[in-house]
């Protein structure tokens, strides 16, 4: 299991970052969270361009990794906007605007 750690900084404090920084460690935490999720092992490989129903997520489990996203970010991740970038990549483009 990929450990983060749980000092991971505030959706507040990484928009102080530089765009390349803050998306670096907002991708880190979202394959952690979603390799998680889907019973996967630090070496496998997580596909970004891949949609969460395609990789084997359940509604529940994409809820979860929202949750755990979101308190970890502490910040709020609409369903529309889940929803909205049906992949990690998409997601991880997202949470870095």
């Amino acid at each position: 299991m990929i450990e983060v750690s749980h000092d991971f900084p505030s959706m507040e404090k990484l928009r102080l970052m530089p765009l390349h920084e803050r998306r670096d460690m907002i991708e880190d935490l979202v394959i952690e969270e979603f390799k998680q999720a889907l019973f996967m092992t630090e070496r496998d490989e997580m596909p970004l361009d891949v949609g969460f129903f395609d990789l084997g997520l359940t509604s529940l489990r994409l809820s979860e990794v929202k949750l755990a996203l979101e308190r970890k970010l502490e910040c709020e991740i609409s369903t529309a906007a889940l929803f909205g970038h049906p992949t990690a990549g998409q997601l991880i483009d997202h949470l870095s605007e």
